[in-house]
């Protein structure tokens, strides 16, 4: 038997997991969670799981956990395959890159602006690791392929971060 707590819990966690779902993260647009899929698996929509990672994005567990446990329609974080179902669904899979990205996103590559290149190192690295180099990996060549263009105002921060680090030099 539900108790009013039991019920009230679960209202909460609906709504937590609602607001988090809504989140906009600048620079995180669809070419750049596509390129993010590109690069993880080929954005292989049937990977499954396999090394503990699951889904087109190859999410781990911990990530997900991080991201707030974000689920498909109508399920529930706490059913044990939950993470294996919302990782192997592409829109719910992005829910999770969003909600990650929204918790950890930053310039990672200190070139003055966060955009897809800062969300690359990020889903590769992870959000505490962020800054250390993807060069060099496959997860790196195939995202080099796909990399969405800059904006112009992503240029122009990069420009402007560029001329400042060569005048204190």
């Amino acid at each position: 038997m539900e108790t009013p707590r039991t019920i009230l819990a679960s209202a909460i966690g609906l709504a937590l997991v609602a607001v988090i779902s809504s989140v906009y993260v600048s620079n995180l647009h669809s070419a750049c969670l596509r390129c993010l899929c590109e690069a993880a698996s080929g954005c292989n929509m049937t990977l499954y799981c396999r090394s503990g990672y699951c889904g087109p994005f190859y999410i781990s567990r911990v990530y997900w956990v991080s991201a707030g446990r974000p689920v498909t329609k109508y399920d529930d974080p706490e059913r044990d395959a939950a993470y294996n179902d919302c990782a192997n669904d592409y829109n719910c899979a992005k829910t999770i890159v969003q909600n990650y990205m929204a918790i950890y996103g930053k310039d990672c590559n200190g070139d003055g602006t966060t955009d897809c290149d800062d969300y690359a190192m990020i889903h590769y690295n992870g959000g505490q690791r962020c800054e250390t180099s993807i060069e060099g990996t496959n997860f790196n060549r195939r995202y080099m392929k796909c990399r969405p263009p800059l904006s112009q105002e992503e240029t122009l921060v990069r420009t402007a971060s560029a001329q400042r680090r060569g005048s204190t030099s």
